[in-house]
């Protein structure tokens, strides 16, 4: 069962199933010039939200080699895509103006689609410098999101593109990321098993 924040902002109710703290395992098998690499992780994921109608992400993954070393880390901001408001913060560090746009369920319904799901966007930042926007969709326990824009600096490896698919399964998170880089085509990259421990 999901329990609600009532403090919660009616924008994120549709993503509300995803915030806590999220620990599991999970595999990367990855083609790498001709070879095939494959490995296995363990992985933490958080999403938290604040003031405002976005959700905070953050994961961290280390191999599991007995020494939990270091493997990747990632971090961005989730929520609904909807057109700007006077209400919404920036640009930069602007205060908004007057009230939002869609401050209780009725209102936030009206941005479904007609198809039942709710458009999203979710930015995601690793260190190498590798922003990825995504697009995608939330419908129940479910999100699908793929790169509208990937950008990068010289210094990080190539990488053109993404999808990633999340789902609510059994009370678990599980999530599957599919990645065209270094030459590849989108390819199967990387999926993982999580359980809640907060």
């Amino acid at each position: 069962m999901i329990e609600i924040d009532a403090g919660l902002p009616a924008e994120l109710v549709p993503l509300s199933w995803l915030i806590g703290r999220w620990e599991g395992a999970g595999v990367v098998s990855y083609p790498v010039e001709g070879q095939t690499r494959t490995l296995e992780f363990g992985q933490r994921i958080e999403f938290s939200h604040g003031d405002g109608a976005y959700l905070a992400y953050g994961a961290h993954s280390w191999l599991q080699d007995g020494q939990q070393t270091p493997l990747a880390q990632e971090g961005g901001f989730w929520r609904l895509s909807r057109p700007p408001a006077e209400a919404d913060p920036g640009p930069g560090m602007l205060p908004g103006a007057g009230e939002g746009p869609y401050p209780n369920a009725e209102r936030v319904e009206t941005l479904r689609t007609p198809e039942g799901d709710f458009e999203i966007e979710a930015s995601i930042l690793h260190p190498s410098g590798v922003s990825e926007l995504y697009l995608g969709r939330v419908r129940g326990g479910r999100v699908d999101l793929a790169t509208d824009a990937v950008m990068r600096p010289s210094s990080a490896k190539e990488q053109s593109a993404s999808t990633r698919m999340y789902g609510l399964v059994e009370g678990d998170l599980l999530w599957a990321w599919d990645l065209a880089a270094l030459g590849a085509p989108l390819t199967s990259h990387a999926s993982a098993r999580l359980s809640r421990v907060d």
